[in-house]
């Protein structure tokens, strides 16, 4: 189980890490950046979208394991 989390993980950073930039960042929302209204949605497409939702069910799934590792 400790090898499913670890390729889960790895696999996490990378989905991350491919997932491009939709803001300014923190100094951005600080300093004014480019957009005034840091909670604007971004519309994602194509690829970005599907890069996301991996994303999203990579995290729950690390969770998941991670409380599977923990209990059993």
């Amino acid at each position: 189980m400790d090898i499913v989390l670890l390729i889960i993980s790895i696999m996490l950073i990378i989905l991350t890490l491919l997932q491009g930039g939709k803001t300014d960042g923190a100094s951005g929302a600080i300093t004014g950046g480019s957009k005034m209204n840091i909670f604007a949605r971004t519309k994602e497409r194509g690829s970005e979208k599907v890069v996301s939702y991996l994303t999203l069910a990579m995290g729950i799934l690390f969770f998941i394991v991670t409380l599977l590792v923990k209990y059993y």
